[in-house]
């Protein structure tokens, strides 16, 4: 998108310039000036719509985690829960339980796994 953004204000530039210079239109270059900026800022807006909920990490949806800490409950308490987004639907989470009788990691992780978008899963679980 930059280098797209670029040429286009480049190519707007060399267009306002000849254009001035043949019909005297000394104001084209300010206007497309003017044009280049609202473009690249409607970039701009859109890129951090897009990007904004991935690096604040709220792009993992609440009902999800939800999901996530009832599954667990009944063998341990969900201590920590992070979730953060690796690619378009899938999900890392680093996950630390208390349990007075804990499972095994791996009957965790056969809790978690019809959990489809978490694709790379840390546990920690302690014993209280």
């Amino acid at each position: 998108m930059h280098v797209l953004a670029d040429a286009l204000t480049s190519l707007l530039a060399i267009g306002a310039l000849i254009l001035g210079k043949l019909y005297g239109w000394n104001w084209l270059d300010a206007f497309m000036g003017i044009v280049g900026a609202v473009v690249i800022g409607r970039w701009t807006l859109n890129l951090l719509k897009q990007t904004s909920p991935i690096l604040l990490d709220e792009s993992v949806e609440e009902t999800y985690r939800t999901e996530i800490r009832h599954e667990l409950a009944p063998s341990a308490e969900v201590v920590d829960l992070h979730m953060w987004r690796v690619s378009g639907h899938h999900y890392a989470a680093a996950i630390t339980l208390v349990s007075k009788d804990p499972l095994s990691l791996q009957a965790y992780k056969q809790k978690l796994s019809k959990f489809d978008k978490i694709s790379h899963l840390t546990l920690e679980v302690r014993s209280t």
